[in-house]
């Protein structure tokens, strides 16, 4: 089953007075998106700012906060760290919000980002003091070959996490068709960040989100030359009551 969120039909939101603007594959209910949580993928934002905006101090409790840096420069502030750090393009930040922490975001001028919020088993985490990670874009494994570039940014790198989450890889493709074969007991997610591509014989635009689960394969074929895809794979069942589940804001 694929299920495919073009980007206009995704939840939109804007921060300090329209300067941050967000397309939201998953967003919030009173957002209006068409696509709910599901496995342990509790929200995801793609944020821009052409001339720089702010996200003021607010607080996180228990869930895992992950941060992107897709282009240009952001900046963080957080109640444990009390100052101001800037995260450059390619670089990762997580946040374990934990038992709690307030944090502040400002993305720069021409910058975007996408942030992603991940569930956790809360019953273990709500109880654990809050931690955060920073990780430069170049610290993350790049596999190549004729076909793709991969960058791994989770699974089998030092960027540990509460939350199930198998891998979060970044593609780009070069050859016309790349082939993946899939586990019944897997949900694959995707954003197509650059170009067109075929998923399965769906087309897909710059900016469209789908779901893909019980297939035997995930099948591309790149309209586009250089199409680029985030990729984040979960278990179909986390194994736990999500928050998300427990508040019957889910599509299942």
């Amino acid at each position: 089953m694929v299920t495919i969120t073009p980007k206009e039909q995704q939840a939109h939101g804007a921060f300090d007075g329209g300067a941050i603007l967000e397309s939201k594959p998953i967003g919030f209910p009173q957002d209006g998106g068409r696509q709910k949580p599901y496995s342990t993928l509790f929200y995801w934002a793609h944020a821009w700012s052409d001339k720089g905006g702010l996200i003021g101090e607010h607080p996180h409790k228990g869930f895992e906060i992950m941060s992107f840096v897709l282009s240009g420069e952001i900046e963080h502030y957080d109640s444990k760290l009390k100052g101001w750090k800037k995260l450059n393009a390619g670089d990762v930040q997580i946040i374990r919000a934990g038992s709690g922490i307030t944090h502040a975001e400002k993305i720069n001028a021409n910058s975007s980002i996408f942030q992603i919020w991940f569930d956790p088993n809360l019953d273990q985490t709500i109880t654990k003091p809050a931690t955060y990670n920073d990780y430069t874009g170049d610290s993350f494994p790049v596999f190549e070959d004729k076909e793709s570039k991969t960058k791994v940014m989770v699974g089998g790198t030092q960027l540990s996490m509460d939350s199930k989450v198998d891998y979060i890889q970044e593609i780009t493709f070069y050859a016309a068709e790349k082939a993946f074969p899939l586990k019944n007991d897997s949900v694959y997610s995707f954003f197509v960040m650059e170009g067109s591509l075929e998923v399965n014989k769906q087309k897909m635009n710059k900016g469209d989100y789908a779901v893909i689960k019980q297939e035997e394969e995930m099948k591309f074929t790149s309209i586009a030359k250089n199409t680029k895809v985030f990729i984040i794979k979960t278990p179909v069942d986390p194994g736990f009551q999500t928050y998300a589940k427990m508040a019957g804001w889910t599509n299942n």
